[in-house]
């Protein structure tokens, strides 16, 4: 929705926030999409830039809490609130509890934005849910918010701003490693920002850029951990050598181009290509082992994404577009590694997509399943035998996890060898993972190992 009247009574950073919170509510955006454009369209300085970063974010992370904040302070269901002014307050909301934020400016400002992007008789409201919010410290509201919940898990659901469903699976998928008392320091990992990590493509990147790109990944050999800031200028100048990669998704790359010596002439497959940055990775390895890599991705905007990733490393590596559920059928046993990065609910990445937590339900992984079933089978069926197969979800639920890997052997029988996932890592990684759980996967964890919740298994086709 556009302002009624163009003021320069907003901070730049506020008002790119807004936008962009704005945009999620009501067009599904993405924010981590979104932000970067509204940012270089307001040409704001660092110092904005990173502002509107941390209202962006932190207003999206917490909305839940802050909701229920709102309802019990406007005496009504943030479903009754017109949404400019929900956002707004949002907004708001968080610079009061969550931020070093004066009260004044926090106050004044959100006002003006639910007045301009709502009505004139909003800034009456919203000024007063504000000040009213502004009275009671972080911890009387959080006292507040829970009230008489009983429920364990509704109660850190509305503490750490989740779905309830959302806690419920984190729980399973922590006790399925005997670990369910850490639910509180994942739920607190999953709302705190993200380290910026970068991935430096092996025999790619000019020394001299790998030299400045700071420290080391703890576990990735080709990461490393540039903290915060803007790594644009980093990426550009190393032409798409170097660039934004979580530690995690660089381990389940590696777990398929480090499971043995690479034999010149193998045949690479990345099933679900899209966005590219495993891509990139995984053909950084098969052209300095002499394998070719054809990357798939069926949507044609990520495709895209995924040619532009690989151009740095290659132009003559080919982007195809067909169904991964068909790949057994058009490639019967031609791959001697299968990269399947299988769609799923991105739970384990929530610390980087705060939104996709409000867009999910448990509907989804039962649809999702399905699909990562059919990828699976096809992906074996396009095995060579001996081939292996990496099956990848950045996702901690258990459906989509150890469910998978169980339904996969019920089918497939001996026909498909489970490999010591943990044991190949261990060979890869620069410091021990701790691991627990299931002895032949590996699930990484935001809390424990600084990562996305990457979930990594091998099979070898026999």
């Amino acid at each position: 929705m556009s302002p009624r009247t163009e003021t320069s009574r907003i901070q730049p950073a506020r008002r790119v926030a807004y936008d962009v919170i704005s945009a999620v509510s009501t067009s599904d955006a993405y924010a981590n999409l979104l932000l970067p454009v509204r940012i270089d369209r307001a040409k704001l300085s660092t110092g904005d830039a990173a502002l509107a970063t941390e209202l962006t974010y932190g207003t999206l992370r917490m909305r839940g809490f802050y909701d229920r904040v709102i309802s019990l302070t406007a005496g009504r269901p943030v479903e009754k609130i017109d949404g400019p002014v929900l956002d707004a307050l949002r907004l708001g909301a968080h610079q009061l509890l969550s931020m070093r934020t004066a009260d004044h400016a926090a106050v004044n400002e959100s006002v003006e934005l639910a007045r301009e992007y709502g009505s004139r008789s909003a800034s009456g409201f919203a000024n007063g849910v504000l000040r009213t919010i502004s009275r009671s410290t972080l911890e009387e509201w959080r006292e507040a918010v829970v009230g008489e919940e009983s429920d364990p898990d509704e109660k850190l659901a509305l503490l750490y701003s989740h779905p309830a469903w959302i806690v419920r699976a984190l729980r399973q998928g922590l006790d399925a490693e005997g670990r369910a008392d850490e639910l509180e320091a994942l739920l607190a990992a999953d709302n705190a920002a993200p380290r910026v990590n970068l991935v430096a493509l092996p025999h790619l990147v000019d020394s001299e850029i790998a030299a400045s790109l700071g420290e080391a990944n703890r576990y990735s050999p080709v990461g490393h951990d540039l903290g915060g800031g803007d790594p644009t200028a980093i990426t550009k100048r190393s032409h798409g050598t170097v660039r934004v990669q979580d530690e995690g998704s660089q381990l389940a790359a590696l777990a398929l181009s480090r499971v043995r010596p690479v034999e010149a002439g193998e045949r690479w497959l990345d099933l679900c290509a899209g966005p590219g940055g495993k891509a990139a990775l995984l053909a950084a390895e098969a052209l300095a082992g002499g394998a070719e890599l054809l990357a798939n991705e069926l949507v044609p905007a990520r495709a895209e994404l995924v040619r532009s990733a690989l151009s740095a490393v290659s132009s003559d590596i080919e982007v195809a577009e067909f169904d991964g559920t068909e790949v057994g059928e058009m490639h019967p046993a031609a791959f001697d590694r299968i990269m399947l990065d299988a769609p799923c609910t991105g739970l384990g990445a929530l610390r980087r997509r705060p939104e996709a937590r409000w867009r999910k339900s448990p509907r989804d992984v039962a649809e999702l399943s399905s699909l990562q079933a059919r990828l699976f089978d096809a992906a074996v069926v396009a095995l060579k035998p001996g081939g292996v197969l990496a099956y990848v979800t950045c996702s901690p639920h258990t459906g989509e996890t150890l469910g998978a890997v169980r339904a996969v052997a019920s089918r497939w029988g001996d026909d498909l060898e489970p490999l010591d996932t943990r044991a190949v890592l261990a060979d890869v990684v620069e410091h021990p993972l701790d691991l627990a759980g299931d002895p032949h996967t590996v699930q990484l964890w935001p809390h424990r190992h600084g990562t996305d919740a990457m979930f990594i298994a091998l099979f070898r086709r026999t």
